[in-house]
């Protein structure tokens, strides 16, 4: 038995015996799972009327705590994006009434963002049901599957794949 991914590999295996295609089989699942996995979490953030990167900032602030404040440049280093793309989702977030922008006492060229009330209350039922729409989707694996994935996904990223400046392979640093 197997899926669409053993298929292709079959078929490449079969033309170019001569390659390892064994990471060529864990980027086509994880490419399959993201296409997947996208429009199921897109329903939860529509549903509440947020895009991902609006739900990103909101989040963001969150997890800030109290008084739930972050000026724009940390958000956009969390977030890691440009400061333009940040203010186009301030702008958005703040004509929903979820988020607030007010001068810096301190320093007048800049200012804090801060949740509303309705950005607080927003995030958090939001946050519950995502929370649980992604519990649901990664119920075929087990507390140790879920850890050893985690763990393996940590790797990948802490190599080449996320950090480009890496060498490209081991033979050749």
């Amino acid at each position: 038995m197997g899926d669409a991914v053993d298929r292709i590999l079959g078929e490449w295996r079969r033309e170019r015996p001569d390659l390892d295609l064994t990471s060529m089989g864990v980027f086509g699942r994880l490419a399959q799972v993201m296409r997947v996995l996208e429009p199921r979490v897109d329903r939860v953030l529509t549903e509440r009327g947020l895009r991902q990167g609006e739900f990103d900032v909101l989040a963001a602030l969150r997890r800030a705590g109290p008084p739930y404040t972050l000026i724009p440049s940390e958000l956009s280093a969390v977030l890691m994006m440009s400061r333009a793309g940040m203010t186009n989702r301030l702008d958005r977030l703040e004509a929903a009434g979820l988020v607030e922008r007010s001068l810096d006492p301190a320093d007048r060229r800049s200012f804090h963002v801060r949740l509303t009330g309705e950005g607080l209350r927003i995030i958090d039922e939001t946050l519950t049901e995502h929370a649980a729409n992604l519990a649901r989707l990664a119920s075929p694996l087990t507390p140790e599957d879920t850890e050893t994935l985690a763990e393996i996904l940590r790797k990948l990223l802490d190599g080449p794949l996320g950090n480009p400046e890496l060498p490209k392979n081991r033979e050749n640093p």
